[in-house]
């Protein structure tokens, strides 16, 4: 994300920051585009150890070990605290977001995904089909709101942070020849069901019963081995485009 277009993100003022804290940074994606986009000390805050090993070899940002609703600093560390895809995947989205108000002395910024508006093309017909029905089983079954989008401006509120401005980004993929390494990891993964697999709970919960759910990952796994063989002829082609909504709001 971001190697196309950084407008979106104009609200955050990057030019004008000195301490900004990405929390939930990961591996440090996010978290290197705050640093190539300012000059400012850029902290990167993640309860993942494995993934924070990666993000602390990243030039320019500080990885420090912590959980988004309980952050080990004090209060107005940061003049900027951020997250990426975070939120969605938080039971109490509005716990963190309390936190990032403590320790931000100015701004709160969330770039959070509307996963119910994600749109799929795709050479093989039944990938375009299989994934709106796995995606909308997957929003009926998960525990939390991975669906944001647009509506983390009423958390903010609830957080006493006023907003400052909403943007919509939007993340294209595209998958065409020739193919990298991940292409191909991806195609194999659907022709095994590991990538339904991930989620199998949350997909049983959708779907409403255990065969349903077995049906669904055996057509899954036909339409990844139709994905293979057009990736091995050449042929396969793939764009799916996420929405991100970039909320901003002032302590």
């Amino acid at each position: 994300m971001w190697d196309d277009s950084r407008a979106s993100l104009s609200d955050l003022d990057l030019d004008g920051r000195e301490r900004i804290l990405d929390v939930g940074c990961g591996t440090g994606e996010f978290t290197r585009v705050l640093a190539e986009s300012s000059d400012a000390r850029v902290v990167g805050v993640d309860a993942d150890t494995d993934l924070l090993s990666v993000a602390s070899e990243r030039p320019g940002i500080e990885a420090v070990a912590g959980d988004a609703t309980r952050l080990p600093f004090g209060d107005d560390s940061f003049d900027l605290v951020v997250c990426q895809a975070l939120l969605v995947n938080l039971p109490d989205p509005a716990a963190a977001l309390s936190e990032f108000a403590r320790v931000s002395s100015d701004l709160v910024a969330t770039v959070e995904p509307d996963n119910a508006a994600v749109g799929v093309d795709s050479t093989v017909d039944a990938e375009v089909q299989l994934e709106r029905r796995v995606r909308d089983a997957f929003l009926d079954g998960v525990q939390t709101d991975v669906a944001l989008g647009e509506r983390v401006s009423d958390l903010f509120s609830d957080a006493g942070l006023s907003v400052v401005g909403t943007r919509r980004y939007h993340h294209r993929k595209v998958v065409e020849p020739p193919y990298d390494e991940y292409d191909v990891r991806s195609a194999a993964k659907k022709a095994t069901g590991e990538g339904l697999d991930r989620h199998e709970a949350d997909l049983r919960r959708g779907l409403g019963d255990d065969d349903s759910y077995e049906a669904v990952r055996r057509e899954w796994r036909q339409m990844g081995r139709d994905v293979v063989r057009q990736i091995r002829d050449e042929e396969y082609r793939r764009a799916e485009v996420v929405p991100f909504d970039v909320t901003t709001g002032r302590v």
